[in-house]
């Protein structure tokens, strides 16, 4: 399943979240829109989200910013998950910065950032409330949950951070998966077969 990275940008400045591994696709897309990248963050550190992450940081001079419950990962494929696939060893430097909780400010973009714990133990969303849409990585998706099974996952967790941190947004808040297409949080309440 492809990896889905997003571009927050505004007034030519931009914010990459998980670049995945495809930065020839994304530097394409940057240099269309005259992009200039401020920082780097991650949802959290599995591979399938981080194999760009240093050709984003040298090709634009961007610091990374992650959960420092995750701080070894980058640099560890038995913890991000590329050693357990037969797709060779990803790697990446350590983040320059951890990510602080609640109310935060990066570069000129103001969001929260809500620890969402359960598929790994550095998971994090990332809620820009005046635009009305969280990214929420591997924890929430379309009719569905981030899978628990890989080293530091959790069910209970996950299933608890949904509950309390995710399901506690607005109902039309628009929602962003690691994976998969866009899905709100009125729907997933309603819909999500985990949670009815």
């Amino acid at each position: 399943m492809a990896t889905n990275c997003y571009v927050v940008y505004e007034n030519k400045q931009a914010l990459v979240i998980d670049p995945g591994g495809d930065f020839n696709k994304l530097e394409s897309y940057l240099e269309d829109r005259e992009l200039d990248v401020k920082a780097i963050l991650l949802t959290h550190a599995h591979f399938d989200h981080i194999g760009a992450v240093d050709e984003v940081r040298d090709a634009y001079n961007a610091p990374l910013y992650l959960h420092e419950a995750e701080a070894d990962w980058l640099t560890d494929p038995s913890k991000n998950g590329s050693g357990l696939f037969q797709l060779g060893e990803i790697k990446a430097r350590p983040a320059d910065h951890f990510l602080k909780l609640g109310q935060t400010e990066i570069c000129g973009f103001s969001f929260e950032v809500r620890h969402t714990p359960g598929h790994s133990p550095g998971s994090v969303s990332f809620v820009f409330r005046n635009q009305r849409f969280t990214i929420a990585g591997d924890t929430l998706f379309q009719r569905g949950i981030g899978r628990t099974d890989l080293p530091g996952g959790s069910r209970e967790q996950l299933e608890t951070s949904i509950q309390d941190q995710l399901f506690s947004l607005r109902n039309d808040m628009r929602i962003y998966p690691g994976h998969g297409m866009p899905t709100t949080i009125e729907e997933e309440k309603r819909e999500n077969p985990f949670f009815t």
